[in-house]
């Protein structure tokens, strides 16, 4: 029996509307550690987005590295495998690993290559041994940038190259009897993204999309992925799971549910997939539910409970319906939350306009007549509730003037 725990985007660091998070972080880990120790796991996989930047904070290092050396100080059969996120510096997270794999710590982050310049794929196969025994091997793939995979004509074909190259090379070394757990920090084109999610968005047109067909038509037990927060099954495969964030990273992920995955294994197929559910320690609240005038939002605020911020108190969005410019918006929102028990971390406005014609349907040939401009005058009053400033405007004007000299 081989016990797998799997979890992703542990994003530390993240400044959230500008509160610090380590409070949140350090609950978690306490968390994190009281399972280890209640449950024994064999592995834990953390699939990417160690940090929230590329560069963290000496702080954000010292609580990762303290809890990489109390874990495995408590539990020293403990395998570890971590891969690099897009979130994450490859490079400064692979720094340590010297140190780190005395301790069992395996990181993968750079995509290594041989004296000919093939990739060396053996580098990304990690065994893992129980008892003396490999029971089973993990295909260690970290978030792949252009130049990390296999030449290739776009983007998508080049991660399902690299895959490739890699289940080849580990057929070689592989017995039948032995298990298959493969990592990814990507975007599966089956997955679920919240609309309104900016903190998932990737690039433009979901171009790092990538088919489950590179895991579902393999001899793979499971499949650890990370990248999107909310945790899910994909494409209907129960062996292919996001573990999601332990924490929300944004407002649109406050019904999200928390937690890791806990994977057992019998042979060379998964027994169990169970979730372990974690309660964050501080409560998103969206207020109203829908967008609704000032004056009906500011009531809403008058009932929220009495007392002391504290660094448990709940973060808190206000959505205001605004039928007329109101530049004391913020002012009114700010006094009206005094003596409250809740942090406000944002306010969005939402303009309704009953003049408004009803949305016209938008043809081919009418994308090709429409002004960029105005495109992105639109874009600018739907985000913000007000014209796009003449400065702008003018910038905007000379770009685009600029890239059709180019064209």
């Amino acid at each position: 029996m081989l016990k797998v725990f799997h979890t992703a985007d542990w994003h530390i660091g993240q400044n959230f509307y500008g509160y610090d998070r380590k409070d949140e972080h350090l609950c978690f880990f306490k968390w994190l550690k009281k399972q280890v120790n209640e449950q024994s796991p064999d592995v834990l996989i953390i699939a990417g987005d160690v940090f929230d930047t590329p560069n963290p904070s000496a702080e954000s290092q010292k609580i990762y590295y303290r809890l990489l050396r109390e874990i495995t100080a408590e539990n020293p059969c403990l395998h570890i495998i971590i891969i690099a996120g897009n979130h994450d510096s490859a490079a400064r997270l692979e720094a340590p690993s010297p140190l780190l794999e005395e301790m069992n710590v395996i990181i993968k982050g750079v995509i290594k290559r041989k004296q000919d310049g093939e990739i060396d794929c053996n580098d990304l196969l990690i065994p893992i041994v129980k008892n003396g025994e490999t029971l089973a091997w993990c295909v260690a793939v970290p978030y792949l940038r252009q130049g990390d995979y296999p030449p290739a004509e776009n983007h998508t074909k080049g991660i399902e190259l690299m895959y490739e190259a890699l289940y080849t090379e580990l057929e070689k070394i592989r017995t039948p009897e032995q298990a298959v757990i493969v990592t990814g920090h990507l975007q599966a084109r089956e997955a679920c993204l919240s609309e309104k999610d900016r903190s998932e968005r990737t690039i433009i047109g979901g171009l790092e999309c990538v088919s489950t067909d590179i895991f579902a038509n393999r001899d793979i037990a499971y499949v650890a992925l990370g990248h999107l927060h909310r945790h899910q099954t994909v494409a209907g495969y129960e062996n292919i799971q996001y573990a999601g964030s332990p924490l929300p990273m944004s407002f649109a992920e406050k019904y999200y549910e928390q937690g890791i995955n806990l994977v057992k294994f019998n042979g060379n197929k998964i027994e169990t997939v169970e979730r372990i559910p974690f309660e964050p320690p501080v409560k998103l609240l969206s207020l109203p539910f829908e967008p609704r005038p000032l004056n009906e939002v500011l009531n809403e605020i008058n009932k929220l409970p009495d007392g002391e911020i504290t660094a448990r108190s709940p973060y808190l969005e206000v959505k205001v319906l605004l039928t007329q410019p109101e530049p004391s918006i913020r002012y009114r929102i700010e006094n009206a939350l005094n003596g409250k028990s809740v942090r406000l971390a944002s306010t969005v406005s939402h303009r309704f306009d009953s003049n408004e014609s009803p949305a016209k349907k938008i043809e081919y040939d009418d994308l090709k007549e429409i002004d960029p401009v105005e495109i992105a005058q639109i874009a600018y009053r739907n985000e913000y509730s007000e014209e796009m400033p003449e400065v702008l405007k003018k910038l905007l004007k000379n770009v685009i003037t600029e890239l059709c000299k180019e064209l």
